[in-house]
């Protein structure tokens, strides 16, 4: 069985941006997900008060798990820790689509450590942000209607400018919003994927991993 997992939050994507990931991400590797969960609970919720999510995951042992990112699951490192510990003890595969990177029992433990410390350097660097909307805050765009179509632009490697004429929209506010959703990068990572380029993406995750000097 796949599942797909959303849960908003007003500082990352909204379920409207995730949803057209994972619509993007299972269209290109011809995926069909058999359930979804959109989880309400505010990211200040900790799992031990998030019943419901819980008993939807023990119900479903052995699934594949579509999350668009880390922070999704959690953005607290202990939660993190027993999530993470939880789904791979139930056989659970979680794909990480933003990461391009795919968990199991079988990962290596740097990858999953290495996921780990992602968030943490996230929420590290957002605690240390001054007050007023932190970086990465998701405001609703008038380009999130099109975000299927410039994800496929930019796999087809056309230009912005060709991107901002197809659908008629200024070239500049265009190129701040794929800037500002990292559209370049997850163009790539929602691509089918071979063993080198998952091997690459995971690679990636572990050479993340800011050791303290």
């Amino acid at each position: 069985m796949t599942l797909a997992y959303i849960r908003p939050d007003k500082n990352f994507d909204s379920v409207h941006e995730q949803l057209q990931l994972i619509n993007s991400y299972i269209s290109a590797n011809d995926i069909v997900v058999d359930d979804e969960f959109i989880d309400q609970n505010f990211q200040s919720r900790r799992l031990s008060d998030r019943t419901g999510v819980t008993s939807y995951f023990q119900n479903k042992t052995g699934s594949t798990l579509l999350v668009v990112d880390v922070w999704v699951l959690s953005t607290n490192m202990e939660d993190i820790i027993q999530m993470f510990s939880c789904l791979l003890k139930n056989e659970f595969k979680v794909h990480f689509i933003k990461q391009g990177v795919t968990i199991s029992k079988d990962s290596s433990s740097m990858l999953i450590l290495g996921l780990m410390d992602q968030l943490r350097q996230v929420m590290q660097s957002r605690s240390k942000r001054e007050i007023g909307r932190p970086k990465g805050s998701r405001s609703v765009s008038k380009f999130d209607k099109h975000i299927n179509d410039i994800l496929s632009f930019i796999k087809d490697k056309k230009s912005v400018s060709e991107m901002a004429r197809l659908l008629e929209v200024s070239r500049s506010s265009l190129k701040d919003y794929i800037e500002s959703r990292e559209l370049k990068l997850i163009a790539v990572d929602t691509n089918i994927y071979d063993a080198e380029s998952e091997a690459k993406a995971e690679e990636i995750v572990i050479n993340t991993i800011d050791c303290p000097k």
